[in-house]
């Protein structure tokens, strides 16, 4: 099959040659402009296909498989016995590992039945030392009073193959209006805005060096509390109060703190593992969008939104990089990536692979104006090609 997608730039656009066996295995992942693909397959078999050329070159793994809820939704069935259900996601998050690149991450999205199974069978398969987080989504608003409780958070399991190189080399989000108050000048400081933090920590590992008495410059000796510590030792103390980096309070009578400077701060906020709806998007969000692109069809029961990706994709990526789900389902990774400049993989075995997928991401190639286009400045542009495995 050979699928050309429609640009509105001038990019080459990739097609589908033959056979089409061959051409899986020989697909481009280098950091070529048009090396994205959509695959029509068993994920599984594409995934061994692509592992030669795949290893070792993901920096994002995104997936959103089924839950085994026990029900049948418009694109797919979501029935199966739990032991076959783990069994083969198991096999496949298995294969998933090994295509992360050393600071590469895996991202699972699941619900409160399979959560805890699956995060015993990732830590057995990948180790528990690569365990990042947690995430908790609220991914939905609205009470549902037919429960006992009303369910409005999903799980994202985070994994990476290195936690403490994932750690240095993820994005970061820009200070909040409510951190960035806390940094004022009182004193006119030429260095800038800064807050201050206590000068004594706990005692539990503290040496000799760190218990004593601190003078201010006004004379008067401050005192450490019980079971304290100071932060510096009595000689790395004293050149801070004479470089102005101590403050005893705007009287100089005040306990002493430390000085952090804004301009300082190398990293912006650490992400927190409780992604509220005004951030990450909602269920809803993610129907209403499918819904005006695809008016006339039956859209995604349980799609993610636009938002939910994207904050994914700031934390575990840098544009360039490449990101692979390997169960696409209405294409939102791979529309998130196309709009944010990451290169991508996805993967989707249902017809819903050409009548949406593939669909949505021309449209997006057009210009398409929904999800977080217009927080990134989304024009259109780029291509993809599309593969369909034997």
């Amino acid at each position: 099959m050979q699928l050309l997608i429609d640009s509105p730039t001038n990019d080459v656009l990739v097609t589908t040659p033959k056979p089409r066996g061959r051409t899986i295995k020989a697909l481009g992942v280098g950091k070529g402009d048009h090396a994205n693909y959509l695959i029509q397959g068993d994920n599984l078999d594409v995934l061994k296909a692509l592992m030669p050329s795949l290893q070792g070159m993901v920096r994002c793994v995104y997936i959103d498989p089924p839950y085994n809820t026990q029900e049948n939704f418009a694109h797919y069935s979501d029935v199966a016995k739990h032991h076959d259900w783990l069994a083969e996601l198991e096999e496949r998050l298995v294969l998933l590992f090994r295509t992360l690149t050393k600071d590469g991450s895996l991202w699972i999205s699941i619900d409160d039945l399979g959560l805890h199974y699956l995060k015993v069978a990732c830590d057995r398969l990948f180790g528990r030392d690569k365990f990042v987080a947690t995430i908790v989504w609220n991914h939905r608003e609205t009470r549902e009073n037919r429960r006992v409780f009303s369910f409005n958070h999903e799980y994202i399991l985070v994994y990476a193959k290195d936690p403490v190189l994932f750690n240095s080399t993820r994005g970061d989000f820009p200070l909040s209006e409510e951190i960035l108050a806390r940094y004022k000048n009182p004193d006119n400081d030429p260095r800038g805005p800064w807050q201050s933090i206590s000068a004594n920590v706990q005692a539990g590992h503290a040496v000799a060096s760190q218990f004593y008495d601190v003078v201010a410059p006004n004379g008067k000796r401050h005192f450490l509390p019980q079971g304290r510590c100071w932060a510096y030792n009595e000689r790395r103390m004293r050149e801070e109060i004479k470089q102005g980096n101590i403050w005893f309070g705007s009287d100089g009578n005040g306990a002493p703190r430390v000085k952090k400077f804004l301009k300082d701060v190398q990293r912006g906020m650490a992400p927190s593992t409780l992604w509220t709806a005004d951030v990450a998007g909602t269920t809803t969000d993610a129907k209403k969008h499918i819904k005006s692109l695809f008016p006339d069809g039956h859209p995604f029961d349980t799609p993610k939104p636009e938002k939910l990706l994207h904050r994914i994709l700031q934390i575990a990526t840098q544009p360039g990089d490449l990101v692979l789900d390997a169960y696409l389902g209405s294409g939102t990774t791979a529309s998130v990536a196309h709009k944010t400049g990451r290169r991508y993989i996805g993967i989707e075995c249902g017809e819903h692979a050409v009548s949406i997928c593939a669909q949505r991401l021309k449209m997006v190639a057009q210009g398409e104006r929904g999800g977080i286009s217009s927080e990134v400045d989304w024009r259109g542009g780029g291509g993809f090609g599309f593969v369909q495995a034997p």
